[in-house]
């Protein structure tokens, strides 16, 4: 008893003082851990309060272009040892592929990143911007409408593709702590998204679009500022030097080159210059043309980063095989291996094969088309004529047609050589291939023709004929 009863009084007086002791371990360690915990989801990126910070335009179709640009730019910055990196977006979309491919760039780069929305970012933009460590806007932009649409601008309602890039959209509004209701209520019409903090809900149908002032209530922006600059400076950077990095001449050059359109324009080109040369020669300027739309199109895909050598020998090679089929029989083998060359270094050399080798089977029937105007047009001097005897032999170039031979009998004449049977004679001032009937006529004698047909004309000696008549009679 005595026992239980110390017990008893123990825990009375110190469960209490334990309890307490193990409240303030727990307000003394545990609180600072949480809101250290809580601080780095929610704290944007440290960022020094000084150094050089590289702006790098995004002002332009979200394409494989910008994609090699960006990577570029941001290898500059990494290299540099850059304290901060502004994105300065203005861009209606573009491909989700490239977008995809920007936006893995972002989140791999060693050097923070700053989003300044100065103008839209719409569709693949609004994804770019997600993706960066923090997301400025100026007033009046706007940043969403990511809905799927295709090359005619029409809403792709393709499920597996509206669910692909709204789970994308997702992740990247996850990223950085934002509301994944929102991110999927700029893909999918299909959702309802209450936005509580604007006090209203996107319906059926609507596709979430968020102004500057809207953006930041919901999270979506992290400041509205004026300028770059003014974003810097929210960033905390007192002190910084700027460097504006821009795309080469190469670079346009190349964005322009490797635009989905372009590419289509510059394979139908290159395709139809080439046939039209090789089916209507003597003219040079199809095949200038084509060699120089193919050149065009291996240039900008080289300068993107995406063409390398193999691909540019494979093409040549195909190309030469195509010239060789041309002259040299080989039952289609040559020709066979020639499509398949051009074809493996068209595809090889874009930043996708498939839509590479889909714009190659566009191009082909659009340049088929084109080259069976031009050589009909031009038929006369195509390379088959080498095949067909197009001469005539008419009476205006001095060829005199041959009578028909039945007109021939009763005609007389002179033998010019013996006829042993067959020898030459002049009937009606013409010399004339003639047989007799089987006697020797001895050249000089006159002669009639007795008979013609398709192959001979038959002839007899007037003399021999009459003297053999007198005899009888006598």
């Amino acid at each position: 008893m005595p026992l239980l009863l110390s017990d008893r009084t123990g825990r009375s007086r110190l469960g209490p003082l334990a309890m307490l002791l193990v409240l303030a371990a727990s307000l003394f360690l545990g609180w600072p851990a949480a809101e250290s915990a809580r601080a780095e989801v929610q704290a944007a990126p440290a960022v020094p309060a000084q150094g050089t910070v590289y702006v790098i335009p995004v002002k332009m179709e979200v394409e494989r272009g910008l994609a090699s640009f960006l990577d570029r730019a941001i290898a500059e910055a990494e290299q540099a040892r850059a304290a901060l990196i502004v994105l300065e977006i203005d861009t209606p979309g573009g491909s989700l592929r490239s977008a995809d491919e920007i936006a893995s760039r972002i989140r791999s780069s060693s050097v923070p990143t700053l989003a300044f929305v100065n103008g839209k970012a719409a569709s693949a933009g609004a994804y770019l911007a997600l993706n960066a460590g923090s997301i400025a806007m100026a007033p009046g932009s706007t940043i969403g409408a990511a809905m799927v649409v295709n090359a005619e601008g029409e809403a792709v309602d393709n499920p597996k593709t509206v669910s692909f890039w709204t789970s994308e959209m997702r992740s990247a509004a996850e990223l950085h702590g934002r509301d994944e209701a929102i991110a999927a209520g700029m893909v999918d019409p299909g959702l309802v998204v209450e936005m509580k903090p604007l006090g209203k809900t996107k319906e059926k149908g609507q596709i979430i679009s968020l102004t500057a002032e809207e953006a930041l209530k919901v999270g979506y922006a992290d400041t509205v500022a004026g300028s770059v600059e003014d974003a810097i400076k929210w960033r905390g950077m007192n002190a910084w030097t700027t460097v504006n990095v821009t795309p080469t001449l190469f670079e346009r050059v190349s964005h322009a080159l490797t635009a989905d359109g372009m590419t289509t324009v510059l394979l139908i080109a290159g395709i139809a210059g080439i046939l039209i040369e090789l089916l209507v020669p003597g003219f040079g300027v199809p095949g200038i043309v084509g060699l120089l739309a193919f050149g065009l199109y291996f240039f900008g895909q080289f300068i993107a980063g995406f063409a390398g050598a193999e691909s540019i020998v494979l093409f040549l090679l195909g190309i030469a095989l195509l010239v060789l089929e041309m002259f040299v029989p080989s039952f289609g083998i040559l020709g066979i291996l020639g499509i398949a060359g051009v074809a493996a270094g068209i595809g090889m050399a874009a930043f996708d094969t498939g839509d590479a080798l889909r714009s190659l089977g566009i191009a082909s029937l659009t340049a088929l088309v084109l080259v069976a105007i031009v050589v009909y047009a031009l038929r006369k001097r195509g390379v088959w004529n080498r095949f067909v005897l197009s001469e005539r032999l008419t009476a205006e170039q001095g060829y005199i047609p041959q009578a028909s031979r039945e007109s021939w009998i009763g005609k007389e004449g002179v033998a010019l050589s013996a006829l042993r049977p067959a020898g030459v004679a002049e009937l009606d001032g013409q010399r004339v291939d003639v047989v007799t009937s089987g006697e020797f006529v001895e050249a000089g004698r006159s002669v009639r023709v007795t008979a013609a047909d398709g192959t001979r004309i038959v002839v007899k000696e007037i003399g021999r004929g009459n003297a053999n008549a007198g005899g009888a009679s006598s």
